[in-house]
């Protein structure tokens, strides 16, 4: 395939970011700016059943593999899409039976080696950017991150040396599974749950702001990037690798951990949303910078506590665990601190698993006003927000308040995700229903 580009967009090389993307023309609120098929995807393990394998349709009544049982599918044409990828998963998973346990990015790994074989031209994938462009960043990872490399490519051999002949070697492995841990892109549903793992060359070309003027949305497997501002000529194209509702340090921090820069856009060198962000309660003595410090570091702690406690906790002690630290936090934080919001959150997650509703309903409700002022407009933060928000409601008969939710919801996601997905004609029939 020759280098076709992205009509409306070039790449260019942007000062002090290297490579990136440049709008040609101009772009309207909601306008999209350009979609890209997946390299290469994986669904993740836990939504099995519920999501087609090969296209990530949402179906009852899916059809597994006759072979191994695990992977299913909308119907015959979608198996024989995804047989060229799945087969040597297929072949793996029957001969380790329940052993068989790699994670996530090891096996988007094994299905870009895979592909690799099978492509030697530039994909629809790679209209402006190669997969072997990408930047590994090998030069800056510290023990830790060696370590979890060295992890992946031993259970990389371990499940696959014998189903997926000739693996790249050491150094080759090393450079791929640090390429997708800078570029590799999770694939979520309308509510923000994680539906899988996939690689995007040309949208992982666009730089980062902790104030885009693009979000990236999902139909199946297909990414599509849409304006979320004005965009002119000659403006560069920006998208955010990260969760916008922290403070400029917590983001400058996670940006350098992650992806090796540190951010300098317009929002990191005003900080016009920290004060916000970090609100403290009005009392009769003003608690001092460092007792405000020792708390930050106490709800940091806690938040990686939690989870890591996720993993070997039940829910009810996980909610005691997010009730204690609301407490402590809110002696010195408002219920719109960001602290606050984040472990209202996991409360909010764990109300929901364990089907409390009303507990789930309450901490929304505290939520959803905050991430509107802390969130950039057009967030999926939000929309996702008021979305559970609004079918929380719903089930609990509570229709007005459902509905202008859904509604709240819906014009977030026209913009982000575009008046023709199936998310948006889904809330719609929702919305519908209760006429």
């Amino acid at each position: 395939m020759k280098m076709e580009g992205i009509e409306g967009t070039e790449r260019f090389d942007s000062p002090g970011k290297g490579r990136g993307l440049r709008a040609l023309r101009h772009f309207a609120v909601g306008e999209l700016v350009f979609a890209c098929p997946a390299y290469s995807y994986v669904l993740t393990v836990n939504e099995r059943g519920a999501h087609c394998e090969h296209c990530f349709t949402r179906k009852e009544d899916l059809s597994k593999c006759g072979k191994c049982k695990q992977a299913f599918y909308c119907n015959v044409d979608c198996q024989r899409g995804d047989w060229p990828m799945h087969k040597m998963e297929c072949v793996a998973m029957c001969a380790y039976g329940e052993n068989w346990c790699p994670s996530e990015t090891v096996r988007l790994v094994a299905r870009m080696i895979q592909k690799q074989k099978g492509t030697a031209e530039r994909t629809p994938s790679e209209r402006l950017l190669l997969l072997k462009e990408f930047e590994s960043h090998l030069d800056k990872m510290d023990s830790e991150k060696d370590e979890m490399n060295q992890a992946d490519i031993a259970a990389l051999h371990h499940f696959y040396s014998k189903h997926l002949h000739d693996l790249p070697g050491e150094q080759a492995l090393i450079e791929l599974f640090a390429q997708v841990n800078c570029n590799g892109f999770t694939i979520e549903d309308e509510e923000l749950s994680h539906l899988g793992s996939a690689v995007f060359p040309d949208v992982a070309l666009m730089n980062h702001s902790c104030s885009p003027n693009v979000i990236v949305t999902y139909k199946g497997t297909v990414a599509e990037v849409r304006a979320v501002k004005e965009i002119s000529p000659g403006d560069e194209v920006f998208n955010s690798y990260i969760d916008l509702l922290y403070p400029t340090d917590d983001r400058k921090e996670r940006l350098l951990d992650s992806y090796f820069f540190t951010c300098e856009c317009t929002e990191c060198t005003s900080k016009s949303k920290d004060k916000a962000k970090m609100a403290i309660k009005k009392l009769s003595t003003r608690p001092e910078p460092e007792e405000i410090q020792s708390m930050v570091c106490y709800a940091k702690n806690v938040i990686e506590e939690f989870r890591r406690a996720k993993h070997y906790k039940t829910p009810s002690e996980l909610l005691e665990m997010c009730e204690l630290s609301l407490e402590k936090m809110g002696a010195m934080f408002t219920d719109t601190n960001v602290y606050m919001l984040h472990m209202m959150y996991q409360s909010m997650g764990v109300c929901l698993y364990m089907q409390d509703w009303d507990g789930a309903m309450n901490y929304g409700e505290k939520i959803v006003h905050p991430y509107s002022v802390h969130y950039p407009a057009y967030s999926l933060n939000v929309a996702s927000m008021y979305l559970k928000l609004g079918r929380l409601y719903l089930g609990l008969e509570k229709k007005s308040q459902g509905v202008k939710a859904l509604k709240k919801a819906l014009a977030i996601m026209e913009v982000a995700h575009g008046k023709d997905h199936d998310y948006v004609a889904e809330v719609k029939r929702e919305i519908q229903e209760q006429k």
